[in-house]
């Protein structure tokens, strides 16, 4: 049999002990945050029916579904799961008898089509750690969503971060300010919302390319140009405007919850240019970026959306959240250096030093192991330099040694790999020396 070219799949990575390691402790921590705001886990299949998936991202997204191979051309046909809000809508019009509000969060990984740009931490297949309230129109849901995502970057060090806020109804206010009807205000978004990834002028263009009147670009021109306008100005600006205003008193009773949730102010704004490619954002949206790592992109984004149940039930199911890029966070942490690899959890290496002391070894090693110290032990009687090697290689902090004479003194020694310290440990008192060493 020929061998098997080892490969994988452009756009996807193993993750090795190295990254998983500091990749769990994140996810603990942003559990830790959800669990806190009384929000509780669901997973969903990775794999949807078509029917389900296609038509609710818009004609791009839909583009970047992996559909499966499977009774194509039939009402099965299937697909990978593209992101964890249509899976969760799909979930709530098949458990309607779910106490709302129902607040639930969700970690697993999607895919999608897209060209990979790993430095930035875009794959084809990576996780999503999403957050949502369903059930009420409450702006104290949004408000809730937003300090949530404050927390759990704060908490993660994570300097410099800016939650861009704005308002979907401001949006459609504002296409229609611009001459245009409604049902444009999606095409108007798309092209709005790649702004940060490339010029004005190339995103007038695109706007003639989808038939947008040059007199309306030429209206809407002036308001991308002050990205800095505030909520105050723009209010001036789009008075008599009912939906745009229905908007902006969304914003204002938002950003006031937040001072209120004692949010600094620095931490989040009003960005009038955000607009999120997806065509099922109805209110408020809302992205993180970093400032001083633009190329980065979003950390987080999110918003409302209070029509994409109905889609399943039949029935409107006001609904707000937003997902939190597990691989971005990482992404960023390694390009700011704060990314600290870590091949092990393993705290202590008890060595096997002869046939005689195997008994004694197993003893304390299930001994720390029981005093949750993470614990690994010699599985061979090896010369005890070799030992040390294997567990400096593995980053392991500390070596245990069980010789004869510790055997009948009732000690162990201690070696400290870091320090290259050794000290002699009285067996009764190995716990808490351990312990107070920070273990």
């Amino acid at each position: 049999m020929s061998k098997i070219q080892p490969r994988i799949f452009r756009g996807t990575k193993d993750l090795l002990p190295n990254e998983m390691i500091k990749r769990e402790e994140i996810i603990d921590n942003i559990k830790l945050v959800f669990r806190k705001y009384g929000f509780s886990p669901i997973e969903t299949p990775a794999i949807e029916y078509l029917s389900v998936l296609a038509g609710k991202y818009g004609e791009e997204a839909d583009k970047l579904l992996y559909k499966l191979n499977y009774k194509v051309g039939s009402n099965d046909e299937a697909a990978l799961r593209y992101d964890l809000t249509v899976p969760l809508s799909r979930v709530i019009a098949m458990n309607k008898n779910m106490v709302r509000p129902f607040k639930r969060y969700q970690i697993q990984p999607v895919w999608r089509a897209d060209k990979p740009q790993i430095k930035q931490g875009r794959f084809r297949e990576f996780y999503q750690c999403d957050v949502d309230t369903i059930g009420t129109y409450s702006m104290l849901a949004d408000s809730e969503i937003l300090t949530m995502v404050n927390e759990i970057l704060t908490s993660l060090k994570i300097p410099n971060f800016r939650i861009r806020i704005n308002n979907r109804k401001v949006l459609t206010g504002i296409t229609k300010f611009i001459g245009l009807p409604e049902s444009e205000t999606a095409t108007v978004c798309r092209s709005i919302d790649k702004l940060d990834k490339i010029s004005l002028e190339e995103v007038k263009a695109e706007m003639l390319r989808n038939e947008i009147p040059q007199e309306s670009i030429s209206k809407l021109e002036p308001i991308l140009k002050n990205a800095e306008i505030s909520i105050e100005e723009l209010e001036k600006i789009l008075t008599g405007n009912e939906t745009a205003e229905k908007g902006i008193s969304e914003l204002k009773e938002v950003f006031a919850n937040l001072k209120t949730f004692n949010v600094p102010t620095e931490n989040f704004t009003f960005d009038v240019t955000l607009a999120r490619g997806l065509d099922y954002y109805t209110g408020t949206i809302f992205e993180t970026n970093l400032l001083d790592y633009p190329n980065i992109g979003s950390l987080t984004g999110g918003g409302r959306y209070d029509q994409m149940i109905s889609l399943f039930s039949g029935t409107e199911s006001p609904a707000v959240g937003t997902t939190v890029g597990l691989d971005r966070i990482i992404a960023a942490m390694q390009q700011i250096g704060m990314f600290e690899e870590s091949s092990t959890r393993t705290k202590v290496y008890v060595t096997l030093f002869s046939n005689e002391s195997l008994k004694e070894s197993l003893r304390i090693t299930q001994m720390l192991r029981d005093a949750n110290i993470c614990t690994e032990m010699s599985f061979e009687q090896k010369k005890l330099a070799k030992q040390f090697k294997f567990a400096d290689q593995k980053q392991i902090p500390f070596v245990i040694v069980i010789g004869e004479e510790e055997i009948e003194n009732q000690t162990v020694t201690v070696k400290n790999l870091k320090e290259g310290s050794q000290e002699t440990v009285k067996l009764e008192d190995l716990i808490l020396t351990l312990k107070l060493k920070g273990l």
